[in-house]
């Protein structure tokens, strides 16, 4: 007998991870992570092979909901950067004093 999966139940959101950002259903790997991955040049395979709690499936949903919410997931990764270069400032800020 073969195992059909419905892609839509590969990704979910839940209030309670990751400020509700889309994540990988059933683990708290967040789209946003492996877009991140995925934009810095790894593909798929190499991703998975990193995340070996992630099943290649997985991967290939998320990247599949970066690339149809492309606008989403690029903002929020440039939200994410330049509160990490803020934060770093002040850092850098207070161990000068």
């Amino acid at each position: 007998m073969v195992t059909t999966i419905d892609i839509g139940t590969l990704i979910t959101r839940d209030p309670n991870l990751h400020g509700g950002r889309p994540i990988i259903a059933g683990t708290s790997s967040s789209v946003r992570r492996i877009a991140a991955l995925y934009k810095q040049g790894y593909s798929a395979e190499e991703i998975a092979a990193d995340k070996p709690h992630l099943r290649l499936v997985q991967i290939y949903a998320a990247l599949t909901y970066y690339h149809a919410n492309r606008e989403e997931i690029d903002t929020d990764l440039a939200e994410e950067q330049a509160e990490y270069e803020r934060l770093a400032a002040l850092h850098k800020a207070a161990t000068k004093k």
